[in-house]
């Protein structure tokens, strides 16, 4: 796809998160797009906000589950860029900065070691990790109605909003993540169960897939990143005034209140 194309679907989507309205899906305004167009535009925004000061904080891996993938009709993962903006340290969400938000149960990687592609291996990713910990993801979609295709979300990266880590750190030879089991409640009312194996089988994997996915745009996973492995279930929608909370059986609990 020609770079001025690029460049227009990139500057629709970063204007709806800016003026927080949604838009149409891109797939139903062209439907040429192919999934490397949809990454050349995340990465135009993800340059573009670069040169504004943000900051690279990590990377996420969506649509791991079959609960996701089945919630939003998409057949494989994707990836999004982290920025350190997305971090609410304190659990509290402020909901006006999203336009129709949702809440994942996840495990976060930190890393101590860059990933780089194309042949990590689950053993590489066990190197390369520092810690792990419980973790919420709120994602977002600047696509109207969430009515997105897989080149719609990985063209609005991957459907980021921010996330929140837990405080219990591991090492991956303390804990077996296909194991892991959660509870996500919502105001005290159990809204959602999973397990670390609905994340293509194991988290560690996941990570595996997306920093050899990422090799073939010239990403790589750095030392000190978050990495966000995929969501244990599908995702329940929040509103103002929501409180959250998933309890991990390895990891403790992670809270959120949207605001």
């Amino acid at each position: 796809m020609a770079d001025s194309k690029i460049q227009k679907y990139a500057a629709m989507l970063y204007q709806s998160a800016a003026d927080r309205v949604s838009i149409s899906p891109l797939t139903e305004m062209d439907a040429t797009l192919t999934i490397d167009d949809a990454y050349a535009i995340q990465l135009c925004n993800v340059k573009r906000v670069v040169t504004e000061g943000q900051v690279i904080s990590g990377k996420k891996i969506g649509l791991t589950s079959e609960g996701i993938q089945q919630q939003l009709g998409v057949g494989e993962p994707d990836y999004g860029h982290l920025f350190q903006g997305m971090d609410c340290v304190d659990g509290i969400v402020p909901i006006d900065a999203f336009l129709q938000p949702k809440i994942e149960a996840e495990i976060a990687f930190i890393l101590k070691e860059d990933l780089t592609g194309p042949e990590v291996t689950v053993e590489d990713v066990e190197r390369a990790t520092d810690y792990v910990v419980g973790a919420f993801e709120i994602v977002d979609s600047r696509v109207k109605d969430w009515k997105i295709k897989l080149v719609d979300t990985v063209s609005d990266n991957a459907s980021s909003g921010c996330y929140v880590l837990g405080d219990k750190k591991l090492s991956l030879s303390e804990v077996n993540l296909s194991e892991v089991r959660m509870q996500l409640y919502k105001s005290g009312a159990l809204v959602a169960e999973g397990k670390g194996e609905a994340v293509l089988g194991d988290p560690r994997v996941a990570v595996a897939w997306l920093a050899n996915r990422l090799w073939s745009y010239g990403v790589t996973l750095k030392k000190g990143e978050v990495i966000l492995s995929g969501a244990f279930s599908a995702a329940p929608v929040a509103v103002k005034g929501d409180e959250f909370e998933v309890k991990f059986s390895d990891f403790g609990s992670v809270k959120a209140k949207f605001i």
